[in-house]
């Protein structure tokens, strides 16, 4: 559905931080489904572990995060004019790790949105094996706000 050219636009994040490759699917205010293609060129495999390559488990939370935040920029009302925050994070699970060659699904859905804040519940797959998972709470500012900030 949206490619990286695309995901740039909904998504401050750049380079080597953009962590979302793909959108599959994405339903407004309710569900999106991405990927995030795992290679050896990451540069936290630098150090992370050298001799056992392993993805570090807060970038899986930031993939999922970075997925919900597609979704919410597709579920609120101006989102031109807003910046979502990650504010916590709850029941994170690691089951799985996740090495070079993987191929991470994203999964978010919106389990309540209001109108500064939105809960996602959310996981990382890779195949049928759930790798990660966590409930996301994210803080929806005005642009303006930010500034303050």
């Amino acid at each position: 559905m949206y490619k990286i050219e695309e995901i740039a636009k909904f998504l401050p994040h750049r380079y080597p931080f953009l962590l979302v490759d793909r959108v599959l699917s994405l339903e407004k205010g309710k569900s999106i489904v991405g990927l995030k293609n795992v290679t050896v060129n990451e540069p936290f495999f630098q150090g992370h572990f050298p001799e056992k390559k392993i993805m570090p488990g807060v970038l899986i939370i930031e993939a999922m995060a970075q997925c919900g935040g597609i979704l919410l920029y597709h579920s609120v009302d101006d989102p031109q004019g807003k910046f979502v925050l990650l504010s916590r994070v709850d029941n994170a699970r690691f089951r799985r790790a996740v090495v070079p060659g993987d191929t991470l699904r994203l999964e978010a859905e919106i389990v309540r949105i209001r109108q500064r804040f939105c809960e996602l519940k959310t996981r990382a797959l890779v195949g049928d094996e759930i790798a990660a998972e966590a409930n996301i709470l994210a803080a929806i500012l005005n642009l303006k706000e930010l500034d303050a900030l």
